[in-house]
């Protein structure tokens, strides 16, 4: 299996460097209420930087939708509307124990990060601008195609892992109780975005490793390298 970028999303976003991660025995981890209490006060610290438009990981995220023509304040990176959920009333919903400490090592930084059942895509993952006929599939069980040029998680079945990049995952590869193996991506336009992904691969190899995860493949995305085989 792979993960890339197609050359088109390069060209329109050349400040874009992504971390990757292949997991497995995500079926035996399990819920651990302490390995998120150890991220909360990085989130809080996240938080009392000022608003979200104001962080730099998540400013970036906006200036790349209003290049793909969506408003900012209408369709979020997942980071900046997760921080935004969890500043109303400091509380997240349990989903998973990956997906929950992804949730939370996420809004610690600032930055995306997505999750794909690899048992779900066919071969691997392109991100690229849609022509129309993908399929992606919402969680209330409807099949949607995306519009042509918006950025996609795309497989070559022509399946749409997500919807306008960073801003909606599809139900069809999400993580759930079956899973065992999964492809981790976190990406990022900002400036620090190299040293605050070193600080990401860092935390997620320590809580991922602690928490009984095998970690059997990892790769920094950007220009000089820009495919994860698997």
């Amino acid at each position: 299996m792979y993960f890339t970028h197609a050359d088109s999303v390069w060209t329109a976003h050349p400040s874009l460097h992504a971390l990757t991660m292949v997991i497995d025995n995500v079926r035996g981890m399990e819920s651990d209420p302490e390995r998120l209490k150890k991220l909360t006060p990085k989130v809080e610290e996240r938080l009392a930087s000022g608003t979200e438009s104001e962080m730099p990981a998540i400013a970036s995220w906006r200036d790349a939708f209003s290049k793909m023509g969506l408003k900012p304040t209408q369709y979020r990176c997942a980071s900046e509307a997760l921080l935004r959920r969890y500043r109303k009333d400091r509380s997240m919903p349990s989903f998973h124990p990956l997906v929950d400490y992804l949730n939370f090592a996420s809004m610690a930084s600032a930055i995306p990060i997505a999750a794909f059942d690899c048992e779900k895509i066919s071969e691997g993952i392109t991100v690229r601008h849609a022509d129309g006929t993908e399929t992606y599939e919402t969680f209330q069980g409807d099949i949607e195609n995306p519009l042509p040029n918006e950025v996609v998680f795309a497989d070559p079945e022509n399946h749409a892992h997500s919807r306008r990049w960073t801003f909606r995952q599809s139900a069809r590869s999400v993580v759930s109780a079956q899973t065992d193996r999964v492809l981790i991506v976190a990406e990022a336009h900002h400036d620090a975005a190299p040293q605050d992904l070193d600080a990401l691969e860092h935390e997620l190899k320590s809580g991922l490793t602690e928490a009984g995860v095998h970690i059997t493949g990892a790769l920094r995305i950007s220009t000089v390298e820009r495919r994860l085989e698997f």
